[in-house]
């Protein structure tokens, strides 16, 4: 093969697969703490952020997913590492508000930090904390078992099959929570959107 043609076979897999993606392929070493949080903080933190509806909540659960996956690692297959970390934010989501209790941190070895650089950008933030205001308070009233199913679908972007994989249940269940959430989001909004008129046409009328 003349010089610059495309590269394949393994050599291929080798260039292209690093860090947590080459131990996901099981070709990698084990990654570190700091790898794990490097490459994976922000869509974890978004995540919990769209599940607890708070930074504070979230900054707690993101911690203590990296906390439980860095714990978990050696037990870990290889296969479907972001979504065994969607598994395992959304779990305990639902441990934290089930047990309606703030989530414990567990005291880390002196040589392990805080999560770092998991926090949104200032674009991000501004995104976050300025979203529908309706949309935030129909999805805080969702029970937290629809809330986490409609988040994964519509805001992660998962298959039913992938969310029943992550919640354990079964893929009718799933159907019908995101059913369910959507019937109940859709309530609350065109309720909130009759509130507005309403409020609009008194106004108008004064």
């Amino acid at each position: 093969m003349a010089d610059g043609g495309p590269v394949t076979g393994a050599s291929a897999e080798s260039e292209i697969l690093s860090g947590t993606a080459a131990f996901d392929a099981g070709e990698g070493d084990m990654p570190t703490w700091a790898e794990l949080v490097e490459e994976h903080g922000d869509s974890v933190y978004r995540l919990a952020f769209r599940l607890t509806g708070n930074p504070h909540d979230a900054e707690d659960l993101t911690q203590e997913t990296f906390m439980r996956v860095f714990r978990s690692l050696k037990r870990y297959r290889p296969g479907t590492f972001q979504g065994w970390l969607h598994r395992i934010t959304t779990n305990l989501f639902l441990d934290m508000v089930r047990h309606r209790q703030a989530i414990r941190m567990e005291a880390l070895p002196e040589n392990y930090d805080r999560v770092p650089g998991t926090a949104p950008t200032p674009e991000e933030v501004y995104a976050d904390a300025n979203l529908d205001p309706d949309l935030e308070r129909a999805l805080a009233a969702l029970h937290p078992d629809y809330r986490a199913a409609v988040v994964l679908c519509d805001v992660v972007g998962l298959t039913y099959e992938e969310i029943a994989d992550t919640l354990g249940v079964k893929m009718g269940t799933v159907r019908s929570r995101i059913h369910r959430a959507r019937t109940q989001l859709r309530a609350h909004l065109e309720a909130a959107e009759r509130e507005r008129a309403e409020r609009e046409s008194f106004t108008h009328a004064r």
